[in-house]
């Protein structure tokens, strides 16, 4: 595996941040392209990026900012080139704009990447109109749970307005990226930690549509966050962030956290980006600052505890919800996993509307809300 990793401003004008030594640009296998949407919409980077990498896959999204190798960046696009020298790569590309049967996309997948072969699939979704239990659901069903997946939702800063991705073009709305990486060369490490504390009593969901939530208890959920709220919840959506919520689907089940999305003042629900299932316990949650940059440590930790080889990437998915509370701690979280794996492994990443990241009791992947998800990679 070689990597190369540039920053990409307004005027498409690029500056290299790492390379491997013998890195050679016209041999990369796969890149992929952060930046905010409305820089993507402003600098349309895809030529530049193919006039750099003219035999790539290369994969654009929006973010709520850009993880590059040693630091957030914002207002450019960071690209991370990679060359899998052992390792076959197939792409796929769905619009739900188009076609939002999740089962098409699932089926879409399916044909184009399934083998005996395929060791793991990176996803890069659109995160504004997909219900993102649903496509985890799906991905699951189509792979039998056989095979890890990892990846993120887009973000659109703290606008919440729309995302955009886009496979071997320009980033639009709508568009599922998925890549399957093949064979017994490529190895792959997944952590996740969200460092989020419980506060108030533990309630059930009583009416909820998927991922949209009516009431907890006999009350709509919307008052009840605005009381909690208090002088934040004239901020909604926006400051839901700072608040998430955590679920239980059972009395067995390991919390996960979801994010809300959107609000309707009219109905006094919340939608979110995942499912909030009737019977599942609720209860918000607040953040910490040592707590949530110690989560990221640990999920590095967890990762380079079972790994007996030390990884070349690591790609961190992480939720725009941390970084609104870590404000201008933000890069310590980014600070700490390149404190556990060494100057020798180059970081990407992105801030995110949702995570995608297997679980340590192994599910091939979960929905995460407010978590630092970490995924490793490395070619023997």
């Amino acid at each position: 595996m070689k990597l190369q990793q540039i920053k990409v401003n307004e005027n498409n004008n690029e500056t290299v941040l790492f390379a491997n030594d013998q890195f050679n640009a016209q041999n990369a296998t796969l890149v992929l392209a952060f930046g905010e949407r409305t820089f993507l919409e402003k600098s349309r980077p895809y030529h530049k990026l193919k006039s750099i990498y003219p035999t790539a896959q290369i994969v654009i999204c929006s973010t709520s900012g850009q993880i590059s190798n040693t630091n957030l960046v914002e207002n450019n696009l960071v690209a991370t080139a990679i060359i899998l020298e052992k390792t076959k790569i197939k792409v796929s590309e769905i619009d739900i704009l188009l076609n939002s049967d999740l089962q098409v996309l699932g089926n879409t997948i399916k044909e184009d990447l399934m083998s005996e072969d395929l060791k793991s699939i990176l996803i890069i979704s659109e995160g504004s109109f997909i219900n993102g239990t649903e496509l985890i659901n799906e991905l699951i069903s189509q792979t039998k749970g056989d095979v890890p997946i990892f990846g993120g939702l887009a973000g659109d800063e703290y606008n919440f307005e729309k995302t955009i991705v886009g496979l071997n073009n320009d980033a639009s709305p709508g568009k599922i990226v998925a890549i399957g990486f093949y064979g017994d060369a490529i190895h792959f490490g997944f952590g996740s930690e969200g460092g989020w504390s419980d506060f108030g009593p533990e309630r059930e969901v009583t009416q909820s549509d998927k991922n949209v939530l009516y009431k907890i208890g006999d009350r709509f959920a919307l008052d009840i966050y605005k009381e909690y709220l208090g002088k934040y919840a004239d901020e909604l959506p926006g400051s839901s962030l700072y608040f998430p919520l955590s679920m239980k689907e059972n009395a067995k089940s390991e919390p996960v956290v979801r994010t809300i999305l959107a609000i309707d003042e009219e109905n006094k629900s919340m939608t979110f980006a995942g499912n909030i299932p009737v019977g599942s316990m609720v209860r918000l949650m607040k953040g910490n600052f040592d707590k949530l940059i110690e989560a990221s440590y640990n999920a590095a930790a967890k990762i380079h505890k079972n790994q007996n080889h030390e990884p070349e990437l690591a790609l961190l998915v992480s939720c725009v919800g941390r970084k609104i509370v870590l404000g201008n701690r933000i890069e310590e979280e980014i600070e700490v996993v390149k404190e556990v794996f060494g100057d020798k492994i180059l970081v990407c990443g992105f801030y995110s509307y949702g995570e995608i990241s297997p679980t340590l009791n192994k599910v091939a992947c979960e929905l995460h809300n407010q978590t630092m998800t970490i995924t490793t990679m490395y070619e023997s």
